[in-house]
């Protein structure tokens, strides 16, 4: 493990590890958001009017299971992308705080680092994000394996929403600067200096951080959605109008011509919800990891050591 920055390393396991937890926790509510936001029809023809309306159909399906639809890939998704952008995010943070000569970070430097790590996490893990999503929207019952899903289209549909997942990186920026900008001063604020944040205060601030992030970028997210979305059997779009919606401009008009200025902000609560909660589940689980997992990389790289100058001994 010599060749990696042991901090960083850490930093990112014990984030992906707290991704993965919380996006198989709470994976059926994220389903029945994803099909919600993707439908897109006027109002009064309408198949989903809520959440409820999504799970009370995989109910009456018999389809309970499919809730869980596309979750190997999300997961996969989930962990990659979690662990590639923790440990670029801890690594440029790191190499700042070394080359700059200050004790701690400011707000533009954290933004333009998370925002960076975000982008190139994107560009490695769109085809990943695309499946998983074309998965979720499928038909309950009907959803296809990963590698059927991205081999029924281009490699360049692999890679659909690509443009506007790189403008959203903005989310996780504000998020994980306001958590570590809220994080310092309560650590700050504290007797005896302790290092870690209680998983309630961590759950809480990882709640507050995302909401406000969510909020800020949700048309976006609704767009990102519906680009990514697998075609029902009940639509009836002409294909012309369905390659339209693939792109970012013909998304935005698609929803302003059918539902209107509120349709830009269809399924914000859900959003909230489901974001607001997998936020702060990862958050608290880092926060609560982290220790563990540096122990556990000490323990592992000692008996590297130790196994390595018996091998030169010998």
């Amino acid at each position: 493990m010599g060749g990696f920055d042991m901090e960083s390393l850490v930093d990112a396991t014990a984030g992906a590890i707290g991704s993965l937890a919380s996006t198989t926790i709470l994976y059926p509510l994220d389903t029945c958001k994803t099909k919600y936001q993707a439908e897109l029809r006027t109002p009064h023809l309408r198949k989903y009017r809520n959440l409820m309306d999504v799970l009370w159909e995989a109910i009456s399906k018999r389809q309970v299971l499919s809730l869980f639809q596309g979750l190997g890939t999300k997961n996969l998704q989930s962990f990659i992308s979690s662990f590639i952008y923790f440990y670029g995010y801890s690594f440029f943070r790191k190499m700042y705080i070394e080359r700059s000569g200050y004790k701690s970070i400011g707000t533009k430097a954290n933004l333009l680092i998370a925002a960076v790590s975000g982008a190139f996490t994107v560009a490695i893990t769109q085809p990943l994000d695309t499946a998983a999503s074309r998965m979720q929207t499928s038909d309950f019952g009907k959803s296809k394996g990963l590698w059927k899903t991205l081999s029924e289209g281009t490699w360049g549909e692999a890679f659909d929403g690509l443009g506007i997942s790189i403008l959203l990186t903005i989310n996780p920026a504000i998020q994980y600067t306001a958590f570590d900008q809220l994080k310092q001063r309560l650590l700050e604020g504290q007797q005896g200096n302790p290092q870690q944040l209680s998983a309630l205060t961590a759950f809480l601030l990882g709640a507050a951080s995302k909401c406000a992030a969510t909020c800020l970028t949700y048309p976006a997210i609704r767009c990102k959605v519906m680009i990514q979305a697998a075609e029902s059997e009940d639509d009836t779009y002409e294909e012309a109008e369905v390659k339209a919606r693939k792109t970012v401009s013909g998304a935005l008009y698609a929803i302003w011509k059918k539902e209107g200025l509120l349709g830009f902000f269809k399924g914000l609560k859900a959003q909230i919800l489901k974001t607001v909660l997998s936020a702060a589940f990862l958050l608290m689980i880092k926060e609560k990891i982290t220790k563990s997992t540096w122990v556990l990389f000490m323990g592992i790289r000692r008996f590297l050591f130790l196994s390595r100058s018996r091998l030169k001994s010998s």
